[in-house]
């Protein structure tokens, strides 16, 4: 599990690190959109992603922290 937890981290800091650039490129969204409304922009679909590299950053920490639970 600690070596999975190392890819996780890995990917989701490389993920992270790439949808802010991208998205630094892009017009910002409108204000006041929903989740499934931003989806129909690239930058709602970057955003939803970082978000998704960052979760998976975490849940690697974790993994690679506490590989067999507590």
């Amino acid at each position: 599990m600690r070596n999975l937890g190392g890819i996780l981290l890995l990917l989701g800091a490389l993920g992270f690190f790439y949808c802010s650039a991208r998205l630094s490129n892009l017009d910002p969204l409108p204000s006041g959109l929903g989740i499934r409304d931003s989806l129909q922009y690239s930058a709602g679909r970057l955003e939803i992603a970082r978000y998704a590299a960052a979760l998976s950053g975490v849940v690697g920490f974790l993994l690679a922290l506490f590989p067999k639970g507590r």
